[in-house]
């Protein structure tokens, strides 16, 4: 027996039962708490790692000079700029994923580019590139399940 929510749609655990929506329902998830916790981390550096070291190290580390040269201020405010807008990706896929997955997918292939002309983070770059192309399928998973529930 399938249960309803109060406006007449399926519940939540009956939708999880579907794959189509149980792989959107994860990657929405993964790309709303990764960037926002990714975001929050700009302010508090707890997640850098220096190898070897004692500290957990600072963001900017990641950031290529050319790219430090173009924004404004130093490094760690650039990493405070870089931060809110990894938040708002993270809000915006929770909202509008069908929008929010493509600027999480956009900002990965910045950051890949940043990474790719940073000498030494090529497995990172390689990584991201997994995270993008999760979020290009997080972006047209949106898009089906939005056609589903429309018709």
């Amino acid at each position: 027996m399938s249960t309803t929510d109060h406006v007449g749609s399926p519940a939540l655990s009956d939708r999880l039962k579907d794959p189509l929506f149980e792989a959107f329902f994860l990657l929405r998830t993964l790309f709303t708490v990764a960037p926002i916790l990714f975001g929050v981390d700009k302010f508090f550096n707890l997640l850098p790692h220096v190898p070897g070291g004692t500290d957990s190290g600072h963001w900017d580390k990641y950031l290529a000079g050319w790219i430090d040269g173009i924004l404004p201020g130093n490094g760690d405010q650039a990493m405070y700029l870089i931060g809110v807008i990894e938040i708002v990706a993270g809000v915006l896929v929770a909202v509008a994923p069908r929008i929010g997955a493509w600027v999480v997918a956009a900002w990965l292939g910045g950051i890949i580019v940043d990474l790719l002309t940073l000498s030494g983070y090529y497995d990172v770059a390689l990584r991201d590139f997994g995270l993008l192309v999760s979020a290009v399928v997080l972006a047209r998973l949106a898009q089906a399940v939005h056609t589903r529930q429309v018709t």
